[in-house]
């Protein structure tokens, strides 16, 4: 060990309380920054995990236009065949069926204009946890025809509930005009507000023969064994597409193509969080240049002796900087791995949200969330506090090398 080395070392403790003091806020910043990340990171998934597998699935196929236009006439006609690629891709959880239309929905009292979807109701189950959310009746069954789910505020406004007849009266693939009658099985309450307000779901065979579909579907909505397996099998898919000429119109679209809203939320509330991040970094900073400055005033007669001597200012400066970087470094690696290990306890055992898990069950989310310790959640935030206090202790470090000798032996 060189004798700089020593010289750092030792004058860290000389003042120790000052020295843990530091130690401690650099690496309480660094504890919060790994977990809260985390944390963060875990909410995200569970948000999205939650939101689009009520509705969108991770990604959906389908024909080029339509997620734009929402025409009926762009659909997929030969579904099957997409199946039996979906069928060969690995990480895919499950896929579905749905066919979607425009229609005036009337009850006895009241007509409003809704998207009306034919699901199969079994597929459906294992991309959708709206079998979950039925709050009024039961779930589709497989051998249903004229029976449909219903949202709780279009229940509302429609004044009507389980048992109750709808009519539905809308335009069929062909352009003639599809008409049907069917009886409400069940009501779900999603907690999206537009989906409850404006969805009508019906068998899928029954949707077929009443808007003349012909056995072509609008939607093959997919879900994938992880959130983060979502991007490569998208692009596996769209590559084996691409080599058929009967899949050149079929897109894949992902989430975040799906619920632009979504992604919106969560860049806004990262910009938030990153803000707060900011503050406590600052502050940790300004604690560091507070340290140190008062480290050299107290030790400016031994600098001054030093350069006497003959010790070069650069040889000082490097002996300064040392110091600085042993200290965050220490408190960095402290906080960061008492960071990562309480992270990963709570990614075992949750974080209960005690206060908000019933309304977070009534919405199919769980009452737990786990965080998600990743090398960006681990590595970017005591990075950064290394970084910014390593910036914090180079003024206090530039003063020693403009010491004059006589200067600084006068000054003590």
């Amino acid at each position: 060990m060189s004798t700089d080395i020593k010289m750092a070392l030792r004058n860290l403790f000389r003042s120790p309380v000052r020295t843990m003091l530091t130690l401690s806020a650099i690496a309480f910043a660094s504890l919060i920054l790994v977990f809260m990340l985390s944390f963060q990171l875990g909410s995200y998934e569970a948000m999205v995990n939650s939101s689009v597998k009520i509705h969108t699935g991770h990604f959906q196929v389908q024909a080029k236009g339509y997620n734009e236009k929402q025409n009926m006439r762009f659909a997929i006609s030969l579904p099957n065949d997409i199946a039996e690629k979906l069928d060969k891709i690995k990480k895919i959880q499950a896929y579905t069926f749905r066919a979607n239309g425009f229609s005036l929905v009337s009850s006895k009292n009241r007509t409003r204009g809704i998207l009306v979807t034919g699901i199969d109701p079994e597929r459906e189950a294992w991309v959708s946890t709206i079998k979950t959310l039925v709050r009024k009746g039961e779930y589709l069954d497989a051998k249903d025809r004229d029976k449909a789910l219903i949202g709780s505020l279009l229940a509302k406004h429609l004044k009507v509930s389980v048992n109750d007849e709808l009519t539905i009266l809308g335009q069929g693939k062909d352009g003639s005009i599809a008409a049907g009658v069917v009886t409400i099985k069940g009501i779900f309450s999603s907690g999206i507000d537009e989906f409850d307000r404006a969805s009508i779901q019906i068998p899928l065979n029954y949707f077929n023969d009443v808007f003349y579909m012909q056995g072509s579907v609008h939607e093959i909505v997919c879900t994938a064994e992880s959130l983060y397996d979502v991007k490569k099998i998208t692009q596996e898919l769209a590559d084996d597409l691409q080599k058929d000429q009967k899949g050149r119109d079929i897109v894949v679209l992902d989430w975040k193509e799906l619920v632009p809203g979504l992604v919106q939320g969560i860049k806004l509330d990262l910009v938030s969080a990153i803000i707060f991040y900011i503050i406590l970094i600052v502050v940790v900073a300004f604690s560091i240049l507070n340290t140190f400055l008062m480290a050299i005033l107290e030790r400016t007669k031994e600098f001054g002796v030093m350069l006497a001597l003959g010790v070069k200012p650069s040889r000082l400066l490097k002996l300064v900087l040392m110091e600085s970087a042993f200290m965050t470094l220490a408190g960095v690696v402290i906080g960061g791995g008492a960071g990562a290990l309480l992270t990963l306890w709570f990614m075992t055992h949750g974080i209960n949200l005690a206060g908000a898990s019933e309304i977070l069950k009534e919405y199919g989310m769980s009452g737990v969330v786990y965080p998600k310790l990743s090398l960006i959640s681990a590595l970017a935030g005591p990075g950064a506090v290394l970084l910014i206090t390593l910036c914090a202790a180079l003024y206090p470090a530039l003063k020693v090398k403009k010491l004059v000798p006589a200067v600084a032996i006068k000054s003590a």
